[in-house]
C-alpha cells in the first residue's frame, strides 16, 4: 500500500500533507531536494499508516523491500560512488516512528529476488509486476506538484499500463511509465488550437537494473497508446516514446 500510495490514492490524503507548505514539493537547482522532501512526505503517509499498526500489540518491526541497485545508487557502498538516485527508501526511518526495519532482500538484485520468490511460490503476477518508485507517481512529475497534474499522471499511467496487459506486452517490459515534462507545446483538436503539455512513455528491458535498454515496441501498439492518451486525458496534446539506454539515461527520469 505504501510504495503505491500515489499511483491510485486520491487528492485529500495526499494534500493534507503537501498543500499547507505551497513550496515543500518544487524543484529547484538542486533536484535531490525534490526526491527527499517528496521522501519526507511518504514518510507522514507512512507513519499514518503504521499508526493504526500500533494498535496491534508488539508491532515493532516494519519491512521494507529494497534490493541491492537502491542500496549501490543511494550511498557508498564501497569507495568513492556517487549518489546518484536520492528517492530511494534508503537510509532508516525517522526516530520518533518507534519501529525499527528489516530489510531480507537488500543485499540480492531483482532477478535474483524473483528467483527467490520463485523458490516460495509467489503468484507470478506478484513476482513479475514492475518495479515502481518507493517515493511512487510524484518524481514522475518534472516540475512543481499539483493536483491536476498528479491526475494527469495517473490517467495516463493506466492507459499505459493497461494497454500493455491487454496486448500482452507487460510481461516482455521489465519496468514501464510515463513522465509528465515540464513543457507546453502548440497542437490542434478539431479547428482549435491548443497549448498543452507533453508526457513521454518510458518502457526498457533489464535483468537487474543496473543496466537497461529501451523496449522495441510495435509501432502500431505505441500509436494506439499515444491516441488514447491524447483523447481520453485532459491536457495532453503530445505523447513522445523514450528511447534512451542506461547508461547514460537511468531508467527512471529522476
Amino acid at each position: 500500500m505504501i510504495r503505491c500510495w500515489i499511483r491510485t490514492a486520491t487528492w485529500d490524503l495526499i494534500s493534507q500533507v503537501w498543500m499547507p507548505r505551497p513550496n515543500f514539493i518544487q524543484h529547484s537547482t538542486v533536484l535531490p531536494i525534490l526526491n527527499k522532501n517528496v521522501k519526507q512526505s511518504v514518510a507522514r503517509l507512512s507513519k499514518c499508516s503504521i499508526a493504526n499498526l500500533t494498535r496491534i500489540k508488539d508491532v515493532k518491526w516494519l519491512a521494507q523491500g529494497t534490493i541491492y541497485p537502491d542500496v549501490i545508487e543511494s550511498v557508498s557502498v564501497k569507495g568513492p560512488s556517487a549518489t546518484i538516485k536520492s528517492h530511494h527508501n534508503v537510509g532508516g526511518l525517522p526516530d520518533k516512528m518507534k519501529l525499527k526495519i528489516v530489510e531480507p532482500l537488500n543485499t540480492l538484485f531483482k532477478d535474483e529476488v524473483r528467483l527467490v520468490g520463485a523458490q516460495l511460490n509467489i503468484d507470478p503476477a506478484i513476482l513479475n509486476r514492475h518495479p515502481f518508485p518507493g517515493p511512487g507517481l510524484a518524481i514522475r512529475i518534472l516540475g512543481e506538484i499539483t493536483p491536476d497534474k498528479v491526475q494527469i499522471v495517473q490517467d495516463a499511467d493506466e492507459i499505459f499500463i493497461s494497454s500493455l496487459k491487454r496486448e500482452n506486452l507487460y510481461n516482455t517490459v521489465w519496468q514501464a511509465g510515463v513522465i509528465l515534462l515540464p513543457v507546453q507545446s502548440v497542437g490542434v483538436m478539431g479547428d482549435e488550437r491548443t497549448y498543452e503539455k507533453a508526457v513521454c512513455l518510458r518502457a526498457v528491458q533489464s535483468v537487474d537494473g543496473m543496466t537497461a535498454d529501451w523496449c522495441h515496441l510495435p509501432h502500431t501498439f505505441l500509436a494506439k497508446v499515444s491516441n488514447d492518451i491524447i483523447n481520453k486525458v485532459k491536457g495532453i496534446n503530445r505523447v513522445v516514446y523514450d528511447i534512451s539506454s542506461k547508461p547514460p539515461a537511468t531508467i527512471e527520469w529522476e
